[in-house]
């Protein structure tokens, strides 16, 4: 248990140096990256279907 605390209290430590960017932040960043990973897939199977 002290083990899992000061992981989350050296993460929030990390969040705050750089600039603590606030929650929306971090869910557009996510949103991009699940955006973009799926357009990579359709691009791939889009490819593999024309073969």
């Amino acid at each position: 248990m002290d083990r899992w605390l000061s992981s989350i209290r050296s993460h929030l430590r990390k969040w705050r140096g750089n600039g603590g960017h606030s929650v929306h932040h971090h869910f557009l960043q996510g949103v991009a990256y699940k955006l973009g990973s799926g357009a990579v897939t359709v691009l791939i199977l889009w490819w593999e279907a024309r073969r």
